[in-house]
């Protein structure tokens, strides 16, 4: 099920995003289909983008949510200097998790790399459930971080 919506939500994500190079109206309309396509599985889901040393926050569908984050700091910050995806059963359980909400339990954060290889931001999302994100949902939100960094920063 959840595969299928994956699936789904990746075919959508090719035809939003070709052809549109406006950074901030394909960051949005990405949020939404994510938030729209996922349901309630998602608290929070957005980007944040590299500024100097800095993660600032783009768009994103949920509750407000941290402006800035520092290089290395926090789950976005790890994702960014390791280039890694990060999927953290249990915020809590994390050094050095930045609570923008107390609502959020789980999280997973993917790096958007551009063509030369280098990070140009973070996807973000949120769950209020405990050991919400898994492999699958990594696997599958590479793939949308991929298509989302050839569109924007090829």
């Amino acid at each position: 099920m959840k595969e299928r919506k994956y699936e789904t939500m990746l075919a959508q994500l090719e035809g939003l995003t070709a052809g549109e190079t406006n950074q901030m109206s394909v960051l949005a309309n990405v949020s939404a289909l994510m938030r729209d396509t996922m349901g309630e599985r998602y608290f929070w889901v957005g980007f944040y983008l590299v500024e100097g040393d800095q993660l600032v926050l783009g768009p994103f569908q949920g509750s407000v949510a941290c402006y800035r984050i520092g290089r290395g700091r926090g789950v976005c910050g790890t994702a960014w200097v390791q280039a890694r995806t990060q999927v953290v059963p249990d915020v809590e359980q994390f050094a050095g998790h930045i609570a923008c909400s107390s609502l959020s339990r789980s999280e997973i954060v993917v790096p958007l790399i551009d063509g030369g290889g280098t990070v140009r931001g973070v996807l973000d999302i949120d769950s209020t459930e405990l050991a919400q994100f898994d492999d699958t949902d990594a696997h599958y939100l590479e793939q949308a971080a991929r298509i989302i960094a050839g569109a924007l920063w090829p």
